[in-house]
């Protein structure tokens, strides 16, 4: 917060304080956030590989068994 006697600061000023005093740089920041990235573009492409290899398979659609009830 800006005391009385000082300008106020910029938002991006802030965001570096508050990252070095988390011993974060911003290199590792971006690092950490292209890490997070990638690891949801990689788990989209497992899943998209999974939706691809069911339709492959074509599964014959199940159906329902026919019971007697006394």
């Amino acid at each position: 917060m800006a005391r009385a006697d000082e300008r106020p600061r910029k938002a991006c000023c802030l965001v570096s304080e508050v990252l070095e005093e988390a011993g974060l740089d911003w290199k590792k920041a971006r690092q950490l956030r292209k890490q997070v990235l990638e690891g949801v573009i990689l788990l989209c492409q497992w899943q998209l590989d999974r939706m691809r290899q069911t339709e492959a398979e074509k599964p014959r659609p199940k159906r329902g068994r026919k019971v007697t009830v006394e």
